[in-house]
């Protein structure tokens, strides 16, 4: 595995992967298997995607044969899958432009002057580049480096403390369940008195709310902040009728969905519907011969974004971008328990 090789450069191979979330890294594994070289590039610092740089440590409970995994364990164990095949990672940077080559192949240039030619480019970029949706509060920008949190990367960080959750999603609920039993304290505010949740997890909540173990605001929405030098003390909140109550706090999470921006990919002419890029479903090719979409950027008749739909996808973009890279070979497929790996 190679990371992040020196910018300003020019490589040549196979494959080129946009984005290294779970699914992008997945169709690292299927595009080595069939021998095909690739790089990767990722707008973020390390690999991951969300599951990296959102929620590490949450568990996730549809990956087969594992009833439950931390989001952070399923990269690490994606990128050791991947490590055999040798990709080549190019982080912290993004997909700027992409055309055609005079021979066909597509060149990928980034924004830090890195171009690669490929002759296949399997789109993995999940909703695009994303960033949290910011509760609109005055003086938050004071609190963002210290006190207010919109991810959890470490849930020791909250050991003793005083926590305020906002929002009325799984992510909200999902947080406050996990934290109740290392935080001194959890309020969990929502602007209704029911949470979007799963059931399950809606049941607990009820539970630990009727133990007194969580404090659950409702009908009640932020409404301001306190504390000095960036160290918040307290969080205001209020009902519809502006009626306020002050929480002691120590850190704020608010957790308001993310906003999601395509980026440089909307001038790619891929057929965009509704954000998405449209696939044929049984080889996840785009509109432009040897570009392949993957993962919730894709969108096809009777899609699941789900994670292990993705793997699947990625098997379909490799086998597909197999034949166009080896259009005179017959792919002969084999399970991988005859083939093995390198």
């Amino acid at each position: 595995m190679t990371l992040s090789p020196p910018p300003s450069s020019f490589y040549q191979t196979d494959v080129v992967i946009i984005g290294a979330g779970p699914v992008g890294l997945f169709a690292i594994f299927e595009c080595g298997m069939l021998k095909l070289k690739t790089h990767v590039i990722d707008a973020l610092e390390t690999v991951g995607g969300q599951c990296s740089a959102l929620y590490p440590e949450k568990p996730i409970y549809d990956i087969p044969a594992h009833p439950a995994i931390e989001a952070g364990q399923l990269i690490e164990r994606l990128t050791e899958q991947a490590r055999p095949f040798d990709p080549v990672y190019h982080l912290n940077q993004q997909v700027v432009r992409l055309k055609r080559d005079d021979d066909r192949a597509w060149l990928v240039t980034t924004s830090k002057g890195t171009t690669i030619k490929a002759s296949a480019v399997i789109v993995a970029a999940g909703g695009g580049a994303f960033g949290p949706n910011r509760p609109p509060l005055d003086n938050l920008h004071l609190y963002e480096q210290s006190s207010v949190h919109y991810y959890v990367r470490n849930k020791a960080h909250f050991k003793g403390k005083k926590v305020v959750i906002a929002g009325g999603g799984d992510s909200a609920v999902d947080w406050a369940l996990a934290l109740h039993d290392i935080a001194q304290s959890v309020s969990l505010v929502h602007r209704r008195h029911k949470f979007r949740a799963a059931p399950e997890s809606l049941d607990r909540l009820e539970k630990l709310a009727n133990d007194g173990k969580i404090s659950l605001i409702t009908p009640y929405q932020l409404s301001g902040l306190e504390g000095a030098d960036g160290q918040l003390e307290a969080v205001r909140v209020a009902d519809l009728d502006q009626n306020e109550k002050t929480i002691e706090a120590d850190c704020l999470l608010p957790f308001f969905g993310l906003s999601m921006e395509l980026g440089p990919i909307q001038e790619w002419g891929l057929g965009l519907d509704k954000n998405h890029i449209a696939v044929q479903s049984h080889n996840m090719s785009t509109t432009e011969e040897g570009i392949f979409a993957i993962g919730d950027i894709c969108t096809y008749p009777g899609k699941l974004k789900l994670i292990l739909c993705g793997f699947s996808e990625a098997a379909f973009a490799a086998h597909g971008a197999c034949r166009i890279i080896r259009p005179d070979e017959l792919l002969h497929f084999e399970y991988s328990t005859s083939k093995g790996v390198p």
